[in-house]
């Protein structure tokens, strides 16, 4: 038989901030074989592909996922790290379901062919897919993609970010014009281009003058090359730091700058104490045990499935309070009581223009057609209706505000 790759992936917007009821973030996950509190053993096996290991920051957070929810229900990951984006994910997935698998997870972008092919030979294994776009497409009964609205996470840590850019400015170290923003890309895609004008939209809404300049890596993981990006823009005038890349390359040389730094995927504090304040990141745990849940009930996964705060897929880690402003912890959640009753909206086009114009219309590829014809208008009732149609991001606009250095990847 085949494979079975089961990753799950779910983003919830939680916030580990304080006092006033905001819901802890930062899960601990429990180390593998661990069974005092897991449910008993349903003898599910969940297979589970993944593009690095616990090196990469975004893998590890699929790692830790994968594990916790699998103890949890009681089900059997089975772990493959290191499996790049060709044809050795669709070997891995079939040597997957040949295993026992009901479940295969994959949890990069890259990989979704391979999963497609996968699934088309393995009709009786649920194949499930992180950032992918074909599954509402397919016609696959046994494939699903998934995704979560991190572009609010983002929002989040940008509004941290913002706060402090102004007390930089109101300490006298940036005059405003000098708030300046790097942010490492890993490529031009819509899911990189909609993390970081959220990230951006969230730091203006607290300092007007903010602006950012993007250098993209061409890399999901390339230490050396994210740190000598990061070192680029701190040379050329940046001030605060952000990423959507995977190593520790970045915050470690806003470490060695004394620049402030928001990271993505998961703290990264021990390596930058000094400049860490805070990360966003997709929480996968809700997604994995939903879709475990449902084989083991023997129900149907949702095709296209996009998590968002109400079901906790996307978090924020822990402010560092040593490095942020003051006040972060109280506006944060001040935002994110808007963004949970709709009176916030991220893509919100009063607060962005391109081109010098209000953003009226877009027509966006959603439903992903062979000739890529983007066909869905995106823009409604004020905002860019962001991941509501597809769970994976096509926000793929370049607004005011943001350069791009380097756009070949």
């Amino acid at each position: 038989m085949k494979k079975i790759l089961a990753v799950i992936l779910s983003l919830v917007l939680v916030l580990s901030l304080a006092a006033c009821g905001a819901k802890s973030v930062e899960k601990e996950s429990q180390a593998e074989g661990e069974s005092e509190s897991a449910a008993p053993a349903s003898g599910l096996k969940v297979g589970f592909i993944f593009l690095h290991d616990e090196n990469s920051t975004y893998d590890k957070n699929f790692i830790e996922a994968a594990k916790e929810a699998c103890a949890n229900l009681g089900a059997e990951p089975v772990i493959k790290t290191n499996i790049p984006e060709d044809k050795e994910c669709y070997e891995t997935a079939a040597d997957l379901a040949d295993s026992g698998c009901s479940i295969v997870f994959a949890d990069s972008f890259g990989h979704e062919d391979y999963m497609i092919q996968a699934a088309q030979e393995y009709p009786d294994v649920q194949f499930c897919h992180a950032t992918g776009t074909q599954a509402h497409t397919a016609g696959l009964d046994n494939f699903h993609n998934c995704f979560a609205s991190i572009y609010e996470g983002r929002y989040l840590a940008g509004i941290a970010a913002g706060l402090k850019l102004n007390e930089m400015i109101d300490e006298g170290k940036i005059k405003p014009e000098e708030a300046k923003i790097g942010y490492i890309g890993a490529y031009t895609y819509a899911e990189v281009i909609s993390g970081y004008t959220s990230f951006f939209l969230g730091a203006r809404s607290i300092c007007e003058s903010a602006t950012m300049s993007v250098q993209f890596t061409g890399s999901w993981y390339d230490e050396t090359m994210e740190k000598e990006a990061a070192t680029k823009l701190i040379e050329s005038g940046c001030v605060l730091i952000s990423q959507h890349a995977d190593s520790m390359g970045s915050p470690t040389a806003c470490e060695n700058a004394g620049v402030p730094n928001v990271s993505y995927n998961g703290s990264t504090k021990s390596v930058a104490p000094n400049t860490f304040i805070i990360s966003s990141k997709i929480n996968w745990v809700p997604y994995m045990e939903y879709i475990i849940t449902q084989v083991q009930n023997g129900e149907a996964i949702d095709t296209d499935w996009t998590g968002t705060i109400a079901t906790g897929s996307v978090q924020l880690t822990e402010i560092n309070d040593d490095v942020a402003a003051e006040g972060t912890k109280e506006a944060i959640i001040e935002a994110q009581a808007k963004l949970e009753d709709g009176s916030l909206k991220v893509f919100d086009t009063s607060t962005f223009t391109v081109g010098g114009k209000t953003l009226d219309t877009h027509l966006a590829d959603v439903d992903t057609d062979p000739d890529y014809t983007p066909d869905t208008e995106a823009v409604a009732d004020g905002y860019f209706h962001e991941s509501e149609y597809r769970s994976a991001p096509y926000f793929d606009i370049q607004i005011d505000g943001i350069e791009l250095l380097n756009a070949e990847y």
